[in-house]
């Protein structure tokens, strides 16, 4: 099966490992097959990353983006009512996210829609 990205070239057809150059020749290092490699000396492969690869690579969640604006029709987040220690209002945004191993606790992030200050809780 070709690669639909243009890749193939650097797979070996008959097992799937990554071909390795040796001399002359691209070689797999499983199966012995071997290629000119004159055949892919001149291929070229580009990358396009797009912010919502890099966002799941480093594990970060939109929701950690988003202020907690009061005028915010598009996005509901939970309120609880916990008090602000900065400016002493009594309600205050919340999100949660397992930062730790499974067998623990998640981490609670809190944001105040008033002033925007922003606690933890662990």
């Amino acid at each position: 099966m070709a690669d639909p990205l243009g890749r193939d070239f650097l797979f070996c057809k008959f097992c799937g490992a990554m071909m390795c150059s040796e001399s002359n020749y691209i070689v797999c290092p499983l199966c012995k097959f071997k290629r000119n490699i004159e055949e892919v000396a001149d291929r070229k492969i580009s990358y396009t990353i797009t912010a919502e690869d890099i966002r799941r690579e480093l594990g970060i969640s939109l929701f950690d983006q988003i202020k907690a604006d009061k005028g915010d029709d598009k996005l509901q987040l939970s309120k609880v009512k916990r008090t602000c220690e900065k400016c002493q209002n009594l309600e205050m945004y919340y999100t949660t996210r397992q930062t730790r191993s499974a067998d623990e606790g998640q981490t609670t992030y809190y944001t105040c829609p008033r002033c925007g200050h922003k606690c933890t809780e662990s």
